[in-house]
């Protein structure tokens, strides 16, 4: 790659959004002109990639790039609590030719249900539930903004809370991280962008390896004064000082065997499960699920061998039916095959949609699941352009969306809704 376009693919994470947006039209153009190759497209979706606006090295327009890079036919963007990122998100599709769909992951508070108690897809509180707002029209991106601003401004002060957990555990090395000055910078909060648990690690990662520098020292230390269990594959990661991914790996090990140890309970960042679906709906989102399943050896690391819903999946989606969810979103790569086709059998019996994406917040996480290309996956790429053909119809009139009083009363059947909003999804403007 000639340098101009290096520096241009370099200028997709600059601080300002119109050089990052620019800097793509560059691209695009050295595309048209044959400077650059254009990538093999096949029919590969993710519909679940994070930005910098909650965590992830990649600005919306980065993350456009890469999933474009990548071969990816579509690509849809889920910042944890904002939506801040969608409209670069969009541009940047449009720029690059690449349909897009836009939505946000929340945690929801399932206290309310039969559901209180259990442990449902949140790895690190009972009680709470990860759900995701998709296919958000484009006229009602302000509105989700406002919704989920006190909630942020209540998140914050839990991270607060929990920088001030770690800096006590750490305390006796003499080892501490400040919230304004570590944690804040490497987010996109003044942008309208949310804080999370990863901030908080990435800044002790940080941190840890300008104390204790890049391999043994450091691993060591991670080991015996912290007696962290690291898995050989991790630990063989950490030895490697020329390692590229360092601190993501890092935050990788330290997510998985530190948060137990700082983790407080969140309660007022989460909204009821009732609120929520009913501001999901208000909004003419469609409102899903997040199916995580019990965990034998985490894809990413960052996640111990635990058990979730899997022992009562038929409590959590009556819950689910009772409550009025519209759709259940899952990972292929994340489960096993036996897992996803219970799953899926649940769906259809309940009428749910099904939904697909990879959550890509690390640099080693590929664009593409491979999975989702077995034939027992194909539904996740309808669904998909049926997603797209609902945002459309959705931004031009609320009432068109796939879930509105209005669509399911003309449609009632999924099946046929699914057809309908995917004609409209691959209808070119």
């Amino acid at each position: 790659m000639q340098e101009r376009y290096k520096q241009y693919v370099n200028n997709l994470n600059n601080e300002d959004v119109n050089v990052r947006l620019d800097s793509l039209r560059k691209l695009k153009m050295g595309i048209e002109k044959g400077g650059l190759d254009a990538p093999v497209q096949g029919n590969d979706v993710n519909n679940h990639i994070h930005t910098t606006y909650s965590f992830s090295p990649y600005t919306p327009a980065k993350a456009i790039w890469m999933a474009y890079t990548s071969g990816l036919k579509t690509a849809g963007i889920m910042d944890h609590d904002s939506i801040s990122g969608a409209r670069e998100f969009i541009e940047a599709g449009r720029i690059i030719g690449m349909e897009t769909t836009i939505g946000l992951e929340c945690r929801a508070d399932f206290s309310d249900t039969r559901l209180k108690g259990m442990r449902i897809n949140n790895p690190d509180q009972k009680s709470v539930a990860y759900m995701a707002m998709h296919g958000i029209p484009h006229t009602q991106v302000d509105r989700a903004t406002e919704f989920f601003k006190p909630y942020v401004i209540a998140r914050n002060e839990r991270n607060k809370k929990m920088t001030g957990k770690i800096n006590s555990i750490l305390s006796p090395f003499g080892i501490s991280i400040d919230f304004e000055k570590d944690v804040m910078p490497l987010s996109m909060f003044h942008y309208g962008g949310s804080i999370t648990e990863r901030h908080i690690l990435f800044a002790l990662a940080k941190r840890l390896v300008d104390i204790y520098g890049k391999g043994q020292k450091l691993v060591d230390f991670l080991k015996y004064d912290l007696c962290m269990d690291i898995k050989e594959r991790f630990q063989a990661l950490l030895l490697d000082k020329g390692n590229e991914f360092y601190e993501y790996d890092l935050l990788g090990v330290l997510k998985s065997d530190m948060v137990a140890m700082f983790y407080i309970d969140a309660h007022k960042e989460c909204p009821g499960v009732q609120d929520a679906l009913k501001f999901c709906s208000s909004i003419g989102a469609i409102s899903a699920y997040a199916y995580l399943g019990d965990v034998e050896d985490s894809v990413t690391g960052d996640k111990k061998a635990q058990k979730f819903e899997d022992d009562y999946l038929d409590i959590v989606f009556d819950v689910l039916g009772d409550l009025g969810f519209n759709a259940v979103t899952y990972m292929p790569s994340r489960n096993s095959l036996n897992q996803i086709k219970r799953l899926k059998s649940y769906c259809e019996d309940m009428g749910f949609l099904q939904i697909s994406g990879e959550d890509i917040n690390s640099p080693r996480q590929k664009f593409v699941c491979e999975a989702m290309r077995r034939k027992e996956f194909e539904n996740l790429v309808e669904s998909t352009w049926a997603l797209i053909g609902h945002e459309k119809a959705a931004t031009s009139n609320m009432e068109d969306a796939m879930f509105s009083k209005k669509t399911v009363g003309k449609y009632p059947d999924l099946d046929t809704r699914i057809k309908i909003y995917r004609k409209i999804g691959l209808c070119k403007e």
